[in-house]
């Protein structure tokens, strides 16, 4: 549920929906995504002083804490 979320909100932030990569690990206390997009991309995910992926990562625990589940967010360059 927490791969789609992250897919749908960083598919409607990017150029190139088509180059979104999530890749899901999963521990034992924890779930960790990591996240891949296009180089150009890059910046449109971070966003100015890494707000947009504050944002991000804020909704997805609150995601995750409602199924008390602990994930993280990982953006790849």
């Amino acid at each position: 549920m927490e791969r789609d979320l992250v897919e749908y909100i960083v598919k409607s932030l990017v150029d190139d929906p088509a180059a979104v990569e999530i890749k899901v690990i999963e521990g034992e206390k924890s779930t960790i995504l990591e996240l891949k997009v296009a180089e150009a991309d890059v910046g449109k995910v971070i966003g100015k002083n890494g707000r947009i992926a504050r944002a991000i990562r804020t909704i997805l625990s609150a995601s995750a804490s409602a199924q008390s589940k602990r994930v993280i967010l990982e953006i790849l360059d």
